[in-house]
């Protein structure tokens, strides 16, 4: 993984200093909160309903088993004994006293890590495949490009203040496991037919009040030209990008309205341009990074075969591992979904466990996904029991990755000041309700948003769910049909709201309906396409 430099080090020292003296400033009132909120958000520093929450990023969700650690310390020392991961592959902590953020912050330093650019209207933490480097069917490891990208974006003064905040993702794979195309920039990393790797440009996918799947701008720029052609997307968006309007300031609005013809044809003769001025990083740049994310040493001939005689232990082995690229490997995942607890949510010592395992397990690395889970990417198959022991001693051996319980959630109104209604005990209640059924059930993705700005993705869940305010009143909106992979859709209401126990029976008057009418080898959201809405929606409302 990548290591910094004496400059970014310094950097990233400066920076807590510098924000060090606007806290004591704030805390003497020497400064009001309103000068002082701008200068906090882009320290990753919220206001939220009971304190504030500070967000840690985490660059395309790789850690180390140190970083890791520090992680767990952090939550015990500094917050309630607890760290929440969240859908940009990033930590929030909610319990923060802001006389405590500059030690945060600096805690985070001693391990190479920051909180820059997790909020604010500037290019956000750019997310990856969160097996990247263990996937067999990657063209090549995406973190490279992802972390070119970082370095490229963080502090560039020209993309300081966007008209809205902006978010990349970078994927190698034709199995898109980070929602690429639901982001304001999503690249694929290719190859063309001659060999050579390229980059394949999605412009203006999102979420929120109005979501749309990005589509293709260019299906191959030369990967020398990458950061080039990303600078040129970024500033036709600048240029024109409404600043008016919030709620019409993403990047995927001003695709919408100026139409993808136009936008690309403003990009392409930007691009023309940037060519020009020999603004691109160099190739060897690129080679130095590379060298940060090689393969670890597998062992050659490590044994390829499994022990599965204890069934709880093969059960979560065919939910939660992945194939590796090396024989004898296997990818890990570790659920953060608990049946009747909160999605993402690790205690400080759940925390440290997972870092211990990584260090002794995965070659000191641990990944960060999307659906608010921790992946061990590198784990020998001879020691994948022993691990699965320490797991299930500690809480963290549930096995259902990708199933109703896998369910992701933002905070919702327990936390946060934006949000209409309670995510949390939706997604409680849920899992309680489907316990035992995961494996009848098999694939099926649920996902809990408490307002319309979808930070639970609810647009991409096989099953969505929305809470919206209903003349004061909690009251929750239904979607079916969504999905974040390479075949991209975003799901559709179902028709009037409900409640927060109706939702949960809502919920399972779908499931029971795809059960009875699935065909071989269907899976939720495939009966679902067959069968289109009408028949979801009847057994739904009666």
């Amino acid at each position: 993984m990548y290591q910094y430099d004496t400059y970014d080090q310094a950097m990233v020292d400066a920076r807590v200093e510098e924000f060090r003296d606007q806290v004591r400033r704030r805390l003497a009132g020497h400064i009001t909160e309103d000068q002082f909120k701008p200068l906090r958000l882009m320290n990753g520093l919220y206001l939220q309903l009971h304190a504030y929450m500070l967000r840690v990023a985490v660059p395309y969700g790789t850690l180390s088993g140190a970083q890791m650690r520090m992680l767990g310390d952090i939550a015990d020392k500094y917050d309630r004994g607890y760290g929440h991961f969240t859908t940009r592959q990033n930590i929030q902590y909610n319990w923060i006293k802001l006389e405590d953020a500059p030690d945060i912050l600096a805690d985070l330093a001693s391990v190479e890590m920051h909180a820059i650019q997790t909020s604010g209207n500037c290019i956000r933490n750019t997310t990856s495949d969160q097996y990247a480097g263990a996937a067999a069917d990657e063209v090549v490891d995406p973190r490279p490009y992802a972390e070119l990208i970082r370095q490229w974006s963080t502090f560039h003064p020209e993309f300081s203040f966007l008209p809205r905040k902006f978010k990349m993702a970078v994927i190698a794979s034709d199995t898109d496991r980070a929602a690429m195309r639901l982001h304001d920039i999503g690249i694929q990393i290719v190859r063309n037919a001659a060999g050579e790797i390229g980059a394949a440009f999605y412009v203006g996918g999102g979420m929120g009040r109005t979501p749309m799947i990005a589509p293709c701008i260019n299906a191959f720029v030369p990967i020398d030209q990458m950061i080039t052609y990303a600078e040129a997307c970024l500033r036709v968006y600048n240029r024109h990008g409404r600043r008016d309007n919030k709620y019409k300031a993403r990047i995927k609005i001003l695709v919408h309205e100026l139409g993808k013809d136009e936008y690309t044809r403003q990009v392409e003769a930007e691009f023309a341009h940037l060519l020009t001025q020999n603004i691109e990083p160099p190739l060897a740049e690129l080679e130095r990074i590379k060298g940060f994310f090689a393969d670890p040493a597998f062992e050659v001939g490590a044994p390829d075969v499994l022990d599965r005689s204890d069934p709880d232990f093969a059960l979560w082995v065919d939910n939660n591992c992945l194939p590796h690229k090396q024989p004898g490997y296997i990818a890990v995942t570790i659920s953060l979904k608990p049946v009747g607890g909160i999605p993402g949510d690790a205690t400080g010592e759940q925390i440290r466990v997972m870092a211990d395992l990584a260090t002794r397990y995965s070659f000191d690395e641990l990944r960060v996904t999307h659906a608010q889970n921790i992946v061990l990417p590198h784990v020998r198959k001879a020691d994948l029991y022993a691990l699965w022991q320490v797991l299930d001693a500690n809480g963290l051996s549930t096995p259902n990755l990708d199933q109703i319980g896998d369910i992701i959630a933002c905070p919702g109104l327990d936390y946060c000041s934006l949000a209409n209604a309670r995510s949390i005990p939706i997604a409680q209640k849920i899992s309680q309700r489907f316990q035992g059924r995961e494996q009848e059930i098999g694939e099926l993705k649920l996902k809990i948003s408490g307002c319309i700005n979808a930070c639970g993705h609810h647009h991409a869940g096989h099953i969505g769910i929305l809470g919206v305010d209903r003349k004061g009143t909690e009251n929750y909106q239904l979607l079916l049909g969504g999905c974040e992979g390479a075949d991209t859709s975003l799901g559709q209401i179902t028709g009037p709201g409900f409640d927060e126990d109706g939702i949960v029976d809502a919920v399972q008057r779908a499931t029971d309906f795809y059960l009875s009418n699935k065909q071989d080898g269907e899976r939720f959201l495939d009966t679902y396409r067959r069968l289109g809405m009408a028949p979801f929606k009847e057994a739904i409302y009666g």
